[in-house]
C-alpha cells in the first residue's frame, strides 16, 4: 500500500502494533528526546506524542526506528524499487527477463511529480515558528531544530521540480540571535545538492527560495536522505517508493509547496547573509559547535488540518538514522560498488560515526601473471572512493583484497579489522592525504571541514598471529603499563591528559622509543585513550573512541617511525593518540535530572512507559 499522508501511516502502524500513543503532557525540552532514546534503545515502537507542552500540534518519532518497521511501511513497493535499482546498474536485465520487471516499470512510469491546482481541496492553515513543537534534544543545543526536514530547492538557472534537490538538512528555528518567528538557520554540509543551487543563486546575485517540508508520507522523508545522482530528482524516488506521485503546487509568492506535507516553512536565503547556528548534538556523538551558516528569512509557516510534527533524535550511534542507513542499503544494495571498477563492497561503519571509518573490499587484477603481495589496484580504487560523493568524507579507509579471503564479511567490524592487522605492512601500506576536507561535524582537524585522511591497504596471505593478551606491566613505561586488548593485535592504553601537540609529540615519541627493545610481536595497533575500560569494553566503544577522536596527520605515530622519499611508515606497532584534545567538541551527555523525571513517568504510567 502507499500512504497518502503521515496520518495514514500513523494509523496503519498503530493498527499493526508498531506505534503507541503517549497521552500525558510531555515537555519538548529534553523530555521527548529522552523518551525516544529509551524506546529506541529497546527496539520499541514508534511514538505519537499527543500532548506536547507549549504547542497545539502532536508529534511523532521513531517511525524508522527498526529495519523491520521501515520495511513494513514500504512492504508493497520495496521489491519494485530494488528492481529499478538493478535496472539502473544493468539495463540489459530487462531484456534478459522482461516479465520480472513489468511491475517495477509501471512503478517508475507512475512516479512523475504531479502539479495540482492551488485551489484544489487542500486545506493549509498558517501558524508561527513559535507555535511548532520546540523540541530540544540535548542539554547544550542552541535551540529547537527541525530534525526530519525535507529541504527543497530548485536550480535558479533551470527551475522546476525535475531539477530540484530534496535533502535532509537540519533547520534551527529558535534560539541564538535569530529574530523570533522571522528567521531560521539552514545548516548543510559538504557535497550536498543545495550547495550547488545556492552557489548559482549567489552568482546571479539573487536570493534562493527554500521550502522546508515536514511530515507527509514516509517515502518523502526517505527520499530526502537517498544518495541519488545530482541530476535525478528525489521527488521521482518519493513517488516510486510511496506508490503515489509527489503532489505539489506553488503559493502566491512562488514557493513550491508539497501538497501532502503536514507543515511547510518557506523562506529565502540571500547571498552572504549568515548567522551563528548551533550547537547541536550530532550523529558522531558530539556537539557540532556554533558556526555561521546561511540565514533563512521566513515568509510563511503552513500546516494541514490535524497536522503531525515528525522528528527524530540523533546522537552517538546507533540511533534512528542508523535504521535509515540500513534501509537505504536494502534498496541500493551494491549500486555504489558497480560504479567503481574493481570495488566489491563498501561499508561506512555506523558505530564509528559513519564518516570517520570506512571499510572496502576490492580486487587486485593488475598483475595476474604473478603473486600479488603489495597493494596496487586497491590504491586506485581507494582514490576513486575518496572522490565519490559523501564517501569522500571518509577519514580512515581500510581496504582489503577479495581474493585473500572471499568469505570476508565487510559488516563484521571485528573480523574485518583482524583481517587487516594480520596482513598490513606498516612500513609501506599507509597512505596519507593531508590538508584536505573532512566531515563538517568532525572536530578532530584544525578547522571547520579541514583535516586529513589515511588509507590502509592490505594485500596477501596472513603474515602474523595477533597477540590476544595485554602486556605484563613489568618494566613497561607509562602509559603501556596500563593496557587492555580491545581486539587481537589491537591494544588500548591509558595516557596522561593531553596538553598540546608540541608536548605530546615529544612525549609519545619518547614512549615509542622506550618500546623499541621490547618484544612487540603480534601487536599492530596501540591506541592511547582517556578511559581504557570504556574503550576495551566492546568493539563499538573501541572504534568510536579511536576513530572519532583522532586526526590521522596529527595523531598517528609509530614505533620505529620514519619518512623515506616522502613516505611515512613505521617498523613496529602503529600508535593512534585518541585522547580528547582541547579543540574537540564536547561529548553528548544526557541530563540526569531529565532522566530521573522520565523514570518517574515510567513508574506513573506503566502501560505507556513500561517499554522504557
Amino acid at each position: 500500500m502507499g500512504y497518502n499522508s503521515l496520518a495514514s501511516c500513523v494509523a496503519d502502524l498503530e493498527k499493526h502494533g508498531h506505534l503507541i500513543r503517549i497521552k500525558e503532557e510531555v515537555d519538548p525540552n529534553l523530555e521527548m528526546a529522552a523518551i525516544h532514546m529509551r524506546v529506541f534503545d529497546n527496539q520499541g515502537p514508534a511514538l505519537l506524542f499527543e500532548n506536547v507542552k507549549g504547542s497545539p500540534f502532536p508529534a511523532v518519532s521513531n517511525l524508522f526506528g527498526t529495519l523491520e518497521r521501515s520495511k513494513f511501511m514500504f512492504r508493497d513497493t520495496l521489491d519494485d524499487i530494488q528492481k529499478l535499482v538493478q535496472v539502473k546498474m544493468d539495463p540489459t536485465a530487462v531484456l534478459k527477463n522482461p516479465l520480472k520487471y513489468v511491475s517495477s516499470s509501471m512503478t517508475a512510469l507512475g512516479a512523475l511529480p504531479k502539479k495540482v491546482s492551488s485551489n484544489a481541496p487542500i486545506s493549509f492553515g498558517k501558524t508561527k515558528l513559535s507555535e511548532l513543537p520546540q523540541i530540544v534534544n540535548w542539554p547544550m543545543d542552541g535551540g529547537a531544530f527541525v530534525t526530519m526536514p525535507q529541504v527543497y530547492t530548485e536550480n535558479p538557472i533551470n527551475p522546476g521540480v525535475m531539477k530540484s534537490n530534496l535533502g535532509m538538512y537540519r533547520i534551527q528555528y529558535s534560539g541564538n540571535d535569530y529574530l523570533s518567528n522571522q528567521e531560521a538557520g539552514l545548516h548543510y554540509q559538504l557535497h550536498r545538492g543545495i550547495g550547488v543551487h545556492q552557489t548559482l543563486a549567489n552568482e546571479l546575485g539573487q536570493p534562493l527560495k527554500v521550502s522546508v517540508f515536514i511530515g507527509g508520507p514516509p517515502s518523502h522523508s526517505l527520499a530526502a536522505v537517498m544518495p541519488l545522482p545530482e541530476d535525478l530528482s528525489e521527488l521521482l524516488f518519493a513517488g516510486a517508493l510511496g506508490k503515489r506521485r509527489f503532489r505539489y503546487f506553488y503559493d502566491n509568492e512562488g514557493f513550491c509547496i508539497s501538497a501532502d506535507a503536514d507543515f511547510v516553512i518557506t523562506g529565502t536565503v540571500y547571498p552572504g547573509e549568515n548567522k551563528p547556528e548551533g550547537p547541536f548534538g550530532d550523529h558522531l556523538g558530539y556537539y557540532s559547535l556554533t558556526h555561521p551558516f546561511p540565514l533563512m528569512k521566513v515568509h510563511n509557516v503552513y500546516h494541514k488540518k490535524d497536522a503531525i510534527w515528525a522528528f527524530t533524535v540523533v546522537g552517538r550511534p546507533p540511533q534512528e538514522d542508523t535504521s535509515f542507513g540500513a534501509l537505504i542499503h536494502e534498496i541500493v544494495g551494491d549500486a555504489i560498488p558497480q560504479e567503481i571498477n574493481g570495488l566489491h563492497a563498501v561499508h561506512a561503519v555506523d558505530a564509528a560515526g559513519v564518516h570517520p571509518l570506512l571499510f572496502a573490499i576490492g580486487s587486485e587484477r593488475y598483475t595476474p601473471y604473478q603473486e600479488v603481495d603489495r597493494p596496487q589496484e586497491l590504491l586506485t580504487i581507494s582514490n576513486q572512493i575518496l572522490g565519490k560523493n559523501q564517501l569522500s568524507l571518509a577519514k580512515y579507509l581500510f581496504i582489503a583484497n577479495l581474493q585473500d579471503d572471499p568469505q570476508l564479511d565487510i559488516n563484521d567490524v571485528s573480523g574485518f579489522l583482524i583481517h587487516m592487522m594480520e596482513r598490513l605492512e606498516l612500513d609501506r601500506d599507509l597512505h596519507f592525504q593531508t590538508n584536505t576536507t573532512i566531515d563538517t561535524l568532525d572536530y578532530t582537524g584544525d578547522g571547520l571541514n579541514a583535516g586529513s585522511k589515511v588509507v590502509f591497504a592490505a594485500v596477501g596471505k596472513k603474515r602474523r598471529t595477533l597477540k590476544t593478551e595485554a602486556w605484563s606491566p613489568t618494566d613497561l613505561p607509562r602509559p603501556f603499563n596500563q593496557s587492555k586488548m580491545a581486539l587481537p593485535g589491537m591494544m588500548v592504553v591509558s595516557g596522561n591528559e593531553f596538553i598540546d601537540y608540541t608536548t605530546e609529540n615529544e612525549r609519545i615519541r619518547t614512549w615509542s622509543k622506550a618500546l623499541e627493545p621490547k618484544d612487540l610481536s603480534g601487536v599492530m595497533l596501540i591506541v592511547i585513550v582517556d578511559d581504557v575500560e570504556f574503550a576495551a569494553e566492546n568493539v563499538n566503544n573501541f572504534v568510536w573512541a579511536t576513530f572519532t577522536k583522532s586526526n590521522p596527520s596529527h595523531d598517528i605515530y609509530g614505533v620505529g617511525e620514519f619518512i623515506e622519499n616522502k613516505h611515512w611508515g613505521c617498523r613496529g606497532p602503529l600508535i593512534i593518540d585518541a585522547r580528547k584534545k582541547p579543540h574537540h567538541a564536547p561529548e553528548l551527555i544526557k541530563d540526569p535530572v531529565v532522566e530521573k523525571r522520565i523514570d518517574r513517568l515510567g513508574e506513573k504510567g506503566a502501560s505507556l512507559f513500561g517499554i522504557i
